[in-house]
């Protein structure tokens, strides 16, 4: 797949971590991540909050002119690329403050 498709979080990342409430937005990366999608990248919004929480995320998200194209779930040519939509959500980046790469665990131990 051509298509790059980034993967943000919510509390913490798009925003100040104030769960359930929100946060301050993270005006730099919603910046950022808005000029990506003008470049034609695909943008979901991955988040542990709840249906309700969800919807209020995503219309906040719109106030800062954040438009998603899909929300906690796998875009429509992935699950026909794969012929099912499997519950892991399929992106080449993963935007989140509570990451960590292979790289920095193979750097922080012996493996």
């Amino acid at each position: 797949m051509k298509q790059n498709i980034i993967a943000v979080d919510f509390d913490g990342t798009l925003c100040e971590n104030k769960w359930p409430e929100i946060g301050m937005p993270n005006e730099e990366l919603i910046e950022y991540l808005k000029r990506r999608q003008t470049n034609g990248e695909k943008l979901i919004l991955w988040t542990s909050r709840n249906e309700e929480q969800t919807k209020d995320a995503v219309e906040w998200c719109k106030k800062y002119g954040l438009i998603f194209d899909a929300v906690n779930d796998n875009l429509p040519e992935i699950v026909e690329a794969f012929g099912g939509n499997c519950r892991k959500i399929f992106a080449n980046e993963y935007i989140d403050d509570r990451n960590r790469s292979i790289n920095s665990c193979r750097e922080r131990s012996s493996m």
